[in-house]
Order: structure tokens, then C-alpha cells, then sequence
């Protein structure tokens, strides 16, 4: 019988760390990842577990049954599978709330689905108690027994850490990694049942994992926001992507929405926006500049290729490195935006790895990696610019797409003034500026 109970520990610990990972990028999609969003997060899963130990505690001393201890993890598995359920109709309204800049009701969105978390995180937190209670046969051994619960509730949370990340979510998507959460951890429980209790008791609750397939397979249908013209979406390891079809326009947008990373149009190719400013680049040489001199040109943030296809329309015989981490932004620039250019070779891996592995110098190198607030820092130090000198020939141009909020120039002062650039540079953002 200690088996089962050291499986439901390690399960609970798993689960309350993917929902919580889940749960980062389930409101990163619509409120985005800054340091607040997730402070937010940690601080009231923080709270829900801290509720739930105390409520565990004491529940083990009323009723130290194997039954009570499945059954109460059996009801934090329902919970979980409610809250991708629940949310999706919230979010929805968040996502309009956001293109319309409704503040109230975004921030009423969000706190609506992080009470969702309330219950089945309180549960799931009364599991290590309430194991310990079950396992601890003598005082003389309360340590030694709370101990290996811990240690096996934290191995549990260890892998809960990574498989949403890495294997779930960038295969099956937010929302069903919650379902496939929560139907892991009632057959877990089930099977805890049937093994611990008895095989009828553990009938009684077949109908949870009945009810929620049924109702994932009504409720997750369709596309996951309500915004203007999706077209599609998809969610990888890195982002949330979405392609939406507005009067003409494809343009692409990533997570909550803010900016607009690529765009194309079947008859335009001039946007009158920064996309044309990098073309600009090589003429703050001395002049003549002929653009058949222009032969190599890396671009850091490839996206869905806006800024590689107007490149090859104004420098034609230009060879092109287009660095992204995303694959499967790759991936939708070749459905959507026309991605497909001979000249054009696609590195998928980090920009600032990627371009000090290759020997190449280049005349214009493109950085287009920033979208405050999310500053890839390692992007922005000393190191990384020294490193890009080392592939400007000597005709070379950097350039940078960095925002300006309004009249804040901090971060745009900050970037030029730190590290001394001791080549041609370009900041740009819709409207030009030459530092």
C-alpha cells in the first residue's frame, strides 16, 4: 500500500509544478511574461499551497484514511481540468479587452482566472501532510518519514518543471496540457483507489474523466482568441503565434499581441514602417554607395521574413543569414509571408550563438530582437557587440529596432551610451534616428 501512496505524492508534486509552469504561459498569452505577470503567479500559488498544507494537516488527523487522501487529489485532478475550461471564455474577452486597451477589464480577466487556481492548488498542497500522517508508523522515525515524502514530492515537481515546457505544451498546446494534467493524476488516483480501498469505491468516480473528456471535446474547439481575422495559431516552445488576415493584410503577432512582427500583402511591399528604415543602412557610408555592392546581410530576428523580403527586392544579389529562435515562427513565415528565397539561409538557434559560430562578415547586420518589455539581455551587453563588430567588414553597418515609449529614451540612451560603438550604428523605431 506505501507504494500507491508514495505515487499519489510524486504525481501531486508533478502536477502542482506543471500547472504552475502551464499556468505562466496559459496568461502569458494574453497579459505576456514580464517579471510582474509572473511574480503574480509564484506569489499566489505561493498562498493556495501554503492554505493547503494547513488544511492537510489537519484533515489527516480527522479522517488518516488512503481513501480520504485519493479522494481529495481525485477532486484537485476535476479542478484542473475545469480551469483551461473555465478560463478560455475569460481569455477570449481578455484578448478583446487588449486590442481595445480596456485596463479595467483586463485586469478583472486576469484575476478571475488566477482565482481559478484556488482550489485545486490548495488541494494538491494538502497531499505532503496528509502522506505523512499516513506513512508515519512511530514518532521515533516522524524525520526519516517526512523526509523521503518531501524528497519524493520534489522529484515529482522536478519533472512536473520540465514536461509541460518542453514536451507538452509546444505539442499539444496550453489548454489540453491542463487536461492531459489532470487526467494523469485521476488515474493516478483511481488506481490508488482500487489498490488501497477497493475496486468499488473507485467506480464511484469514473465519471470525472468521462465528463472531462466530453467536455474538452465541446469546450476547446476553434481558435483560442477572439481577436480580428485569425487565421492561425499555434504555440511552440517559445511563443503563442498567431497570423491574422485584416483588409488584405497577413500580418503576425506572438503571445499577448503587442506588435506586429511580420506582415505581407499579395500586391504591396512598401509598409511605410521600420521594415524599409534597415534597407537605409549601407548610405550612412561615404557616399557613392551602389547597392551592387551589397552582398552579405545578417538579420537577428527573422520572424516570418518581412525584413528578407524587401531586402532582396532593394539589394538583389545580397546573400542573406536570417537568424530565429522560434521554429515554428519559420514554420508559419513559409505558409503566410512568402519565406521561400534562394539567397536567404535560415539559421534556427539563438542569434547571439548563432552568429559567433559562423566566419562570416557582413554590411549590414539587422538586429531585430527587442519588443519591450521583453529585452533579451544577453543581447544587449558589451560582449554581444564586440561580437558583432568582429562581423562588420569594413563598410559595415549595424542596426537596431528598439522602441522609444512616447518620449522615454532611456533604453534607446542606455544602448548607445554603454557601449561605445566603434562602428556605424543605426537605432531605429518607425521613426528614425541616427545617434
Amino acid at each position: 500500500m506505501r507504494r500507491y501512496l508514495y505515487l499519489g505524492v510524486f504525481s501531486a508534486g508533478a502536477a502542482t509544478l506543471a500547472v504552475e509552469l502551464s499556468a505562466s504561459r496559459l496568461l502569458g498569452n494574453y497579459f505576456g511574461s514580464s517579471n510582474l505577470v509572473w511574480a503574480v503567479i509564484i506569489g499566489l500559488i505561493l498562498i493556495y499551497l501554503s492554505i493547503g498544507y494547513s488544511i492537510g494537516g489537519k484533515w489527516a488527523d480527522q479522517s488518516p484514511e488512503y481513501e480520504t487522501f485519493f479522494v481529495i487529489l481525485i477532486w484537485a485532478a476535476l479542478f484542473i481540468g475545469i480551469i483551461p475550461l473555465a478560463s478560455r471564455p475569460i481569455l477570449k474577452f481578455a484578448s478583446s479587452a487588449f486590442d481595445h486597451m480596456q485596463t479595467a477589464a483586463m485586469i478583472g480577466s486576469f484575476l478571475s482566472v488566477l482565482l481559478l487556481f484556488s482550489i485545486p492548488i490548495t488541494l494538491l498542497g494538502t497531499a505532503s501532510p496528509f502522506a505523512i500522517r499516513l506513512a508515519l508508523e512511530n514518532n521515533e522515525q516522524a524525520g526519516q518519514t517526512a523526509g523521503r515524502i518531501y524528497a519524493i514530492s520534489t522529484a515529482g515537481s522536478f519533472i512536473g518543471t520540465f514536461l509541460p515546457v518542453l514536451v507538452l505544451i509546444p505539442t499539444i498546446g496550453t489548454y489540453r496540457t491542463f487536461i492531459s494534467i489532470s487526467l494523469f493524476l485521476m488515474l493516478v488516483c483511481l488506481l490508488g483507489m482500487w489498490a488501497t480501498v477497493n475496486p468499488q469505491k473507485m467506480t464511484a468516480y469514473l465519471w470525472m474523466p468521462l465528463l472531462l473528456i466530453i467536455l474538452s471535446f465541446i469546450g476547446l474547439r476553434g481558435f483560442d482568441k477572439q481577436a480580428q481575422g485569425i487565421i492561425f495559431e499555434d504555440e511552440s516552445a517559445y511563443n503563442y503565434i498567431q497570423v491574422q488576415q485584416i483588409n488584405d493584410y497577413t500580418i503576425l503577432r506572438l503571445n499577448e499581441g503587442q506588435g506586429i512582427h511580420s506582415i505581407s500583402h499579395p500586391t504591396q511591399t512598401d509598409f511605410h514602417s521600420y521594415w524599409e528604415q534597415v534597407l537605409s543602412a549601407p548610405f550612412f557610408n561615404p557616399a557613392p554607395i551602389n547597392q551592387d555592392q551589397i552582398k552579405r546581410i545578417a538579420i537577428l530576428g527573422l520572424a516570418g521574413g518581412t525584413s528578407a523580403n524587401q531586402i532582396r527586392i532593394a539589394y538583389p544579389q545580397a546573400i542573406i543569414d536570417g537568424y530565429e529562435i522560434d521554429g515554428e515562427i519559420i514554420n508559419a513565415g513559409f505558409k503566410y509571408f512568402g519565406l521561400n528565397d534562394d539567397h536567404l539561409k535560415i539559421h534556427i538557434e539563438d542569434a547571439r550563438w548563432g552568429i559567433s559560430h559562423n566566419r562570416n562578415q557582413y554590411q549590414v547586420i539587422n538586429v531585430d530582437v527587442y519588443d519591450p518589455p521583453y529585452i533579451p539581455w544577453h543581447l544587449t551587453t558589451r560582449e554581444f557587440f564586440t561580437e558583432i563588430s568582429k562581423h562588420l567588414s569594413d563598410d559595415g553597418v549595424m542596426v537596431i529596432n528598439v522602441a522609444r515609449i512616447n518620449k522615454e529614451r532611456r533604453l534607446l540612451n542606455s544602448l548607445f551610451s554603454n557601449n561605445r560603438f566603434r562602428f556605424p550604428i543605426y537605432i531605429y523605431h518607425r521613426y528614425p534616428w541616427l545617434l
